[in-house]
């Protein structure tokens, strides 16, 4: 791809983005600075260094959740070796078909023979706005009121798949043991628990330290500080179904 062609779709979309997204954005201390890939991937950057983008707006001081969990993925760091996979179902009891965090794998061409194999860690997002907890029709599905997590109450779950479908990550399965459907719930219950709120198996286990956990009102944490620094470029994954993630990704 030319220089100018990736210009140009670096810049698509931007002047096309709700306002009321870019708000809320704001809210983070961060401002939009543009769309990737066609709104694929959203550009975020530290409000203090952008905040013109938005006309002079003052970042928010005040957050939906206290704490407020987040996770930041330095996404070039990532080398597939699935220890993440592997701490996440020894912790969770996942099974072994199922998941509640995968690792996608892309091949880019960076020269006539040759590509560069970039590996993507995804898991729930745990949205501000999750999608699949507005089709639910027995709310088994939730977004807990203190951390925003979003949980599974696998007693009133029937089954009928449809938080799966709604997912914009597909980061759900549906768990044959208990007929119902699973997702990664950040370890709230095993790991987050018993680190006292301060990281994730999946975190932990991570030899390159791409899984960064942290709460977002904890200014002194490494994922605040990852996520608000001046000279990072901070992206979210598909901005465009208005379901406001919390789980942000970079290179660094």
């Amino acid at each position: 791809m030319k220089v100018k062609d990736l210009e140009k779709l670096k810049n698509e979309g931007l002047e096309n983005l709700p306002s009321g997204e870019r708000r809320r954005f704001l809210q983070f201390g961060l401002s939009v600075t543009g769309v990737f890939l066609g709104g694929t991937v959203l550009s975020l950057a530290s409000a203090n260094k952008a905040q013109g983008a938005l006309g002079g707006m003052s970042p928010a001081k005040k957050f939906p959740y206290s704490p407020h969990y987040t996770m930041v993925i330095r996404q070039n760091h990532c080398i597939d070796c699935e220890r993440c996979k592997e701490a996440c179902q020894t912790t969770n009891h996942v099974p072994a078909y199922g998941y509640r965090t995968t690792i996608l794998e892309q091949a880019r061409p960076i020269g006539p023979e040759e590509n560069e194999r970039i590996f993507m860690p995804v898991l729930c997002n745990h949205c501000n706005r999750p999608p699949c907890v507005r089709v639910c029709p027995t709310t088994a599905t939730y977004k807990d009121k203190v951390t925003g997590i979003v949980m599974m109450d696998y007693k009133r779950c029937i089954g009928c798949k449809t938080c799966m479908a709604a997912c914009p990550y597909n980061a759900r399965y549906f768990k044959e043991e208990n007929r119902a459907v699973d997702k990664c719930n950040f370890c709230v219950d095993t790991k987050l628990k018993e680190s006292g709120g301060k990281t994730t198996a999946c975190a932990e286990a991570c030899p390159a330290n791409v899984r960064v956990f942290g709460d977002l009102t904890d200014s002194t944490s490494k994922a605040y500080k990852l996520i608000h620094a001046p000279e990072k470029v901070v992206w979210v994954l598909r901005p465009e179904t208005g379901a406001l993630p919390n789980v942000f990704y970079m290179n660094d």
